[in-house]
Order: structure tokens, then C-alpha cells, then sequence
């Protein structure tokens, strides 16, 4: 919690120490009251006292009781306007956080816990920093204050207080015991939750094809109930704080007044009126003391679930980062070239090697691709270029410089990417073709119609309403797999990069519409390194040198007709595939 703390700014503390200054004034207030309610009963009890002074006093409580409401207003807008900034720059630190993580960091995280983390952890330390701030401060000043004005006071009223103040204790740090341990299930279950409904409106089409209704719907009411009778425990055993609060409140003053009785029965008539305005006093402190606690104990419920929610953010923010930044801006007299020496690669929390001594030169203008089967390590290679990954051993080049050298903003902006699924974002097809930094300014509209033709996609987009203005939905629901997929190639062509890489990017075209983006792509994209990975041989036949992985290591390497007499592997893919007539064997 006091990591996160740091976020705040000067201007923030400056607003906090106000309140803290207006919290002082708003006790001081409060507290001053019962001095002149005693003042009043001693008044009306005595012989000869005069209206005008009981008047006056009376004005001086309700003077007291608008200067407490205007202090409760300030800090009441102070408080709030201090934690919604802060929450704000959490929240973005949070978001920041989690761009500069490679794919390796975020699958340690699930995409649900991290959107948990950005929004209800958030908003739990934002309810703690508005409301247990104000009770933090409040609290203790209150009690403090109160046990001052009562302590020379009668040492009965005294041993009764601290009697009920030792028993609300017990009664707090016994709950909190129990309960501060099921808030991280309690966070660990939503973040299930929504991985649950994410899992269920992402594959809503699976789902109802297979009248898997109700088998999603037991998944989630099971993870549902659990959370659910976890959340009751903990209301049931918070629940019982506040009976238990009030019944020391209202305990306490009962016996104020019993022991107050007895006092005031055993004392001499000049005696007894100082020791009715006494008991009316303290009555009200100890009541102020009671009330401290029962603040203390919101605190309480609040604070546990809100360090928990720190602790999960301070998590992603403490996560170390393992693709570190290089210096390297980009700027380098070769163009188009990647080469892999020696590289080798494994995830982190795995003992075995997914590629094992990978080596290759793609130079500018040619056509490199790569096919084995699945699982064989293709995508894990062509990740590794714009650093999605670093590698476990050797060195992956581009433009002769290590690609850890460089800016990964430098970096990427080399290359054009098209991944495995196509991914489109909630806007139009001129914003999705258009989409991101390429590192020389804005791309024009007619890049934009350009990328389109030479990825075939125009004829589609013009018969859409709007056609280039027209809305594409969030992960383009409302268009086909294929033609998702010519518009993630158009998005890397309107870049205009050294380096193409197509990781799958064919496999949802027709034939036809595939071998009419290859030859548009291979005169469009004459000047630039091609990299594809794919499945279908046709896709990659005539691609100038071809890579065949099988179990993360290259088994051959070389031209459609060199692999067909010398690779068995890419032989038995290929007859897999076509015809011995079609592959010209």
C-alpha cells in the first residue's frame, strides 16, 4: 500500500494536509459541544440564571455544529478529488506497466487477473484512500481528544469505558484474523469470474453450435457459488462488528448513568448538580470514543481487501521486465536483412529447447519461408525478430545490428507484422489499416487505398456502407475470418517496412484470392525481406529459400525443387498437400 502511496504529487499531499487541518477542525468542534451543553444544564438547574446566557450558549452550539458541517463539506471534496486522481495515475502506471511487458511477463499474468488489477483493485484502494483516509485521521484524533477531556474525570465512568474498549478490540482483531486471509480468494475468484464470462462471450458461436448452454453455465455457477459463499462468510463474520459496536455503545451509556445515579445519590446537594453536567459530559466523550472505534472497525473492513489489491498491482508493477530496451535507434546503411546465428530458444519455465541451432540469412528483396508441422516452433521463430521473445542462445540480426541492440519502438517500426489471428480494433478500415506509429508520420488515405488494393481487399470494402469510413466492430465481428485477414495485411503494407512477416496470414483465403495477394504482394513488396510461415506448400512453393522445422530444429533448407529431392520431411508434407503433377516433380 505505502508503494503505491508514491504516487501521489505535491499538490495531492498539499490538498491531504487541508483535510487533515479541516479533520482537526471538525473534532475540535464536535468535542467543544458537550462543553456547552454542560454549561446549559448547570444553567437551567441554578437558581437566577439568565436566558441571555443560556442563549448565548446555545448559539455558540449551533456556531459549533455549522463549522463542523462546512469542515466535513471541504474535506469531503478534498478526499474524494485526492483519490480519484490517484486512482488515475495507478490506474495508467498500471496500463503503462503492462505495454512494456513481453508476452513472456503477460502469460504469467491472465488477461482477466490483469483487467481485475486495472479496475476493481483499483477502485478498492481508491474507496480506501476517500473514506478509510477521512476514518484514519478521524479516529484516532477523536479518541484521543475524548479520553483527554475525560481523564480527571470519576475513575468509575473511566474503568467502565476502558472496559468497553478493551472488548470492542477483542471483538476487531478477532474478525479481522478470520476474514483478512479469504480477501486474496475472494480477488483470486473474480479474476475467474472474468476469465469465465471472457472465455464464454468469445466463443459464444462454439458454444451454441454445440448446445454447450448449460455446461458453461455449470462452470460458471460453480465458480460463481464459490465466490459467493465465500463473500457471505465474510459479510456474516464482518456483520457481527457492528451489533457488536453499538451494543458497547449503548451499553456503556447505560452504565454511565447507573454509576452516575449512584454518584449523584451518594453526593451532597450542592454536589449533585456538577455531577449531573459531569455525567451529561461524559457521556457524550465516551460516546465519542466508542464512535472512534466503531470507525476504526470500517477501517478495518476496508483495509484488508484494499492491501490485497495493492499487493496484486504492486505485482505487475514490481514484475520485472526481461526485454530491456536497447540504445540503438535504427539508422543503418543495410536494409532488409535478418539473419539467425546459432539461436536457440526456450521459455523461461521450461527445461526443453523449442528451437535448437537455427540458422539463416534473409537478405533484401528475397522471400524466405518456413512450414514443418504444428507445433514444430515456426511462430515461436518469427517472434523472436521483433523481440516478442528474447533468445535463450545465439543471436537473432537485423540490418546486421542485434536486435536487442536497438529501440524496440526503432526496431519494429523495420517491420511489418501479420499475426496468426488477425486482430482488429474497434473503429473503421481506414483506422485499423492505418493503425499504430510507423515512425515517419501519418499514413495518407491514399496509402491507405493502395494497402487495401494489394491486399484485395478493395472490392469488399467498397460494396461495405461508408466503404473506408465504414465500422469495423471490436475483434471484427461483423466481417469474415478472410477478410480480417486481407485487412491485417494491409495494415503492415500501408507501413511500407523493410520487413514483411506473415505468420499464417493466408490460411483463411481461397486459393485464388491467395495466389492474387502473392503476386500483388511480390510486386508491391519487390524491395522488401518476405518472411512466412505457412501450412499450405502452394503458399510457399515459390518463395526463394524455404526452412523446414521439425521438433524445433531445421531439417532442411532450400528451394521448392532442392527440398523435394533432398528433405523428407517437406516431401511428405508437400504430397500431403498436391498432386506430384502440381508440386512439377
Amino acid at each position: 500500500m505505502f508503494k503505491l502511496l508514491k504516487n501521489l504529487r505535491p499538490k495531492d499531499v498539499a490538498l491531504w494536509l487541508l483535510a487533515v487541518l479541516m479533520i482537526w477542525a471538525q473534532v475540535w468542534l464536535e468535542l467543544k459541544m458537550p462543553d456547552y451543553m454542560s454549561k446549559i444544564t448547570r444553567l437551567v438547574q441554578t437558581d437566577g440564571s439568565q436566558m441571555s446566557e443560556i442563549l448565548q450558549n446555545g448559539g455558540l452550539m449551533l456556531l459549533c455544529a455549522l463549522g463542523s458541517l462546512v469542515s466535513a463539506i471541504i474535506v469531503g471534496y478534498v478526499i474524494s478529488r485526492v483519490s480519484a486522481t490517484f486512482s488515475m495515475r495507478v490506474r495508467k502506471k498500471l496500463f503503462d506497466k503492462v505495454e512494456e511487458l513481453s508476452l513472456n511477463e503477460i502469460k504469467q499474468f491472465s488477461t482477466s487477473s490483469l483487467i481485475t488489477r486495472s479496475t476493481n483493485d483499483v477502485t478498492q484502494i481508491q474507496m480506501f484512500v476517500s473514506m478509510g483516509g477521512q476514518m484514519l485521521v478521524r479516529a484516532p484524533l477523536t479518541a484521543a481528544w475524548a479520553i483527554v477531556k475525560i481523564s480527571n474525570k470519576s475513575w468509575q465512568w473511566s474503568t467502565a469505558t476502558a472496559i468497553v474498549v478493551v472488548v470492542l478490540l477483542a471483538v476487531m482483531i478477532t474478525t479481522m484474523s478470520i476474514v483478512i486471509p479469504r480477501f486474496n480468494l475472494v480477488q483470486k475468484l473474480t479474476d475467474k469470474i472474468n476469465g469465465l464470462t471472457r472465455e464464454h462471450l468469445t466463443g459464444i458461436r462454439v458454444v451454441r453450435a454445440f448446445n454447450a448452454e448449460k455446461y458453461q453455465e455449470k462452470k460458471f455457477a460453480d465458480t460463481n457459488d464459490e465466490l459467493t459463499h465465500t463473500q457471505i462468510f465474510n459479510q456474516r463474520v464482518m456483520a457481527i462488528m457492528s451489533p457488536m459496536m453499538y451494543l458497547g455503545m449503548q451499553g456503556l451509556a447505560l452504565a454511565i448513568y447507573i454509576i452516575g445515579a449512584q454518584l449523584i445519590h451518594g453526593a451532597s446537594m450542592s454536589e449533585r448538580i456538577t455531577l449531573f453536567g459531569e455525567m451529561i459530559v461524559f457521556s457524550s466523550y465516551a460516546m465519542q470514543v466508542v464512535i472512534s472505534f466503531l470507525m476504526v472497525a470500517l477501517i478495518f473492513t476496508m483495509m484488508p481487501r484494499a492491501q490485497v489489491s495493492a499487493t496484486r498491482i504492486c505485482e505487475v508493477l514490481d514484475e520485472e521486465i526481461s526485454v530491456v530496451d536497447g540504445k540503438f535507434k535504427g539508422e543503418t546503411d543495410e536494409l532488409g536483412t535478418v539473419e539467425f546465428r546459432n539461436v536457440s530458444f526456450k521459455y523461461p519455465d521450461a527445461e526443453e529447447y523449442l528451437l535448437e541451432n537455427i540458422n539463416f540469412t534473409a537478405k533484401r528483396g528475397e522471400t524466405v519461408a518456413f512450414i514443418g508441422s504444428t507445433g514444430s516452433g515456426k511462430s515461436s521463430l518469427i517472434n523472436l525478430i521483433p523481440r516478442f521473445y528474447d533468445v535463450s542462445e545465439g543471436e537473432v540480426l537485423v540490418d546486421g545490428i542485434n536486435v536487442r541492440n536497438y529501440k524496440q519502438s526503432a526496431l519494429r517500426n523495420k517491420i511489418g507484422y501479420v499475426s496468426q489471428k488477425a486482430v482488429m480494433f474497434n473503429g473503421t478500415v481506414s483506422s485499423n489499416v492505418a493503425y499504430g506509429d510507423n515512425g515517419r508520420g501519418k499514413i495518407s488515405e491514399k496509402q491507405i487505398k493502395k494497402a487495401v488494393e494489394v491486399a484485395q481487399a478493395k472490392k469488399f470494402v467498397e460494396k461495405m456502407d461508408k466503404q473506408y469510413k465504414a465500422h469495423i466492430a471490436q475483434g471484427g465481428t461483423n466481417i469474415s475470418g478472410g477478410q480480417k485477414q486481407r485487412l491485417a495485411i494491409a495494415r503492415a503494407i500501408a507501413r511500407d517496412p523493410e520487413i514483411y512477416i506473415f505468420d499464417d496470414s493466408f490460411s483463411a483465403l481461397d486459393y485464388k484470392t491467395d495466389a492474387a495477394l502473392r503476386q500483388a504482394l511480390k510486386k508491391h513488396t519487390g524491395d522488401a525481406t518476405n518472411l512466412i510461415v505457412a501450412q499450405r506448400i502452394g503458399t510457399i512453393m515459390h518463395a526463394d529459400k524455404i526452412l523446414v522445422l521439425d521438433n524445433g530444429k531445421c531439417v532442411g533448407q532450400g528451394t521448392h525443387k532442392e527440398l523435394m529431392k533432398n528433405c523428407e520431411v517437406y516431401r511428405q508434407i508437400a504430397l500431403s498437400q498436391l498432386t506430384k503433377e502440381e508440386l512439377n516433380v
